[in-house]
């Protein structure tokens, strides 16, 4: 195993300092590698000065923008370790965060300046962001920066957004990112050619690694913009700006509704990536309508976090998989008796390799939980690999209910509504019954200016497609979910 990985940021400033690393889209003002290092020295010299040392925690809680990465790598060069936080959390849901991990500096942006003070008491020092840091950060001798960066070291820890429960705070380490690294760009041939967009936040693993982190590895530019517009966003792909996204099915289900889907040219984007909650059938058909193969993949928090990319070439073919295990990423499905199942059974995924997480931060217990034995992660997924060795993931072990003595996916369901052309979205939950034991109740969310049908003939459409214990016995109009982060429905808050 590679003991440390080389200063990321100075190492870009020496191979291509002059290029530009990073973009405001809003105000188009730029870094360069060589300003980014600079910057990021400064920023780890003022953390040294404000007493952040190696181990100790900066909290950050901030829309996406430059700074951001700039602190990232301040705590790589420091061994201090950023904690994202969630600004859609009110100071409330915050405060134990702060509690589990406790940061010695908070550091906070414009927008949510509000919700800072109101923690305050919770940290010792804080900074604003668009206050005193930018002069601070100026006036600052670069740090006596760690050239070598140790491989198992924590770089940041990425609390977990939680559709179950009490959220948990995923260990991320520098192996983590270099695997991560190599797996995306392997997939998607991601060179120092290419641009890519920072929308997603960064409080969530794809804001920070799919793809921002592996293109500035790579020395390629990101651009970056505070949150997800899709006006903006079809105006790159117009101007041909873009080369490879990612996005999660809500992204993509707010692209295929705008009124330009239909005239701007899409291929200009070479690569389409798509993750973090399950992508109807539907929404693959209506890209590949305009020539847009959108890549499904897979993976989780804990898996750095890539794991499974869908190869372009099959997506027409394969509509549904996610593909098939990247290069630095071992995988198993396994059954209840903890033993491989038969080649196309479906069982629970396992992730083994190099990306995958040592842990939990202060939870030994939850880390015990989530590795079996021999040291493989229970995904808590369930999947099978079909005779060409294409993964598809059927469902979630805690969302699966047994009807009438069946097995009940709700993600097959789901999948099975997004097709009736009144629905845009559906969640599906199990409830308990008195003759069945459970039953499916359908949450829909209908199209824009649709109306639901009846009842009757949503079970109806749904018997035509499914067996009789897998269609829903009740269906609810609904003007929005509870999502996660990553776009995930929060089935527990139905």
């Amino acid at each position: 195993m590679i003991p440390c990985l080389f200063d990321i940021t100075a190492r870009r400033a020496e191979l291509n300092g002059g290029d530009i690393a990073m973009e405001e889209v809003a105000t188009g003002r730029t870094v360069t590698y060589a300003v980014l290092e600079e910057r990021a020295a400064r920023a780890a010299g003022l953390l040294a000065a404000m007493g952040v040392g190696e181990g100790d925690r900066v909290a950050i809680l901030c829309r996406n923008r430059i700074e951001f990465f700039e602190l990232l790598f301040a705590c790589a060069k420091t061994g201090a370790i950023l904690v994202p936080l969630n600004w859609r959390m009110p100071a409330a849901e915050i405060r134990p965060l702060l509690a589990d991990c406790t940061p010695g500096l908070l550091l906070f942006g414009a927008e949510d300046a509000a919700v800072a003070g109101q923690l305050a008491d919770a940290v010792p020092a804080s900074l604003a962001l668009d206050g005193d840091y930018p002069a601070r950060r100026d006036a600052s001798p670069p740090g006596l920066c760690r050239r070598q960066w140790p491989a198992g070291g924590i770089w940041y820890l990425l609390y977990t957004s939680g559709t179950t429960g009490r959220p948990k705070a995923v260990i991320y380490s520098f192996t983590m990112a270099m695997v991560n690294y190599v797996n995306i760009s392997q997939a998607i041939g991601l060179t120092g050619r290419d641009t890519t967009l920072n929308f997603l936040p960064l409080f969530h693993t794809a804001g920070i690694n799919l793809h921002t982190l592996p293109t500035l590895i790579a020395g390629g530019r990101v651009l970056i913009m505070p949150g997800f517009d899709a006006d903006v966003m079809m105006d790159l792909v117009a101007a041909g700006r873009l080369d490879a996204i990612f996005g999660v099915p809500a992204i993509y289900q707010m692209l295929s509704l705008h009124p330009r889907f239909g005239q701007v040219d899409l291929t200009r984007l070479r690569s389409w990536g798509c993750g973090g909650a399950p992508l109807p059938d539907v929404l693959v058909r209506r890209f590949l309508e305009r020539g847009v193969r959108v890549c499904n993949g897979m993976g989780m928090t804990e898996t750095g976090p890539t794991a499974f990319i869908m190869d372009p070439n099959r997506v027409a073919e394969k509509i549904g998989s996610v593909g098939k295990p990247q290069m630095l990423c071992g995988v198993r499905i396994v059954g209840a008796d903890g033993r491989d199942v038969a080649p196309g059974a479906a069982g629970e995924l396992w992730f083994g390799g190099p990306g995958i997480t040592p842990g939990y931060w202060n939870r030994p217990d939850a880390t015990a939980a989530a590795f079996s034995a021999d040291g493989w992660l229970r995904s808590g997924d369930i999947a099978r690999c079909d005779a060409d060795g294409y993964y598809y993931v059927v469902g979630r072990i805690k969302e699966m209910f047994i009807s009438g003595g069946e097995n009940v996916y709700p993600a097959e369901v789901e999948n099975v509504l997004a097709q009736h052309p009144a629905i845009l979205e559906a969640a599906v939950i199990g409830v308990p019954d008195g003759k069945w034991g459970e039953v499916g109740h359908a949450h829909i969310l209908p199209r824009p200016g649709l109306d639901l049908p009846p009842a009757d003939e949503l079970a109806a459409f749904c018997r035509d497609r499914l067996a009789p214990f897998k269609v829903p016995k009740r269906f609810i109009t609904v003007a929005d979910f509870p999502r996660t982060a990553s776009g995930k429905v929060q089935k527990h808050r139905l």
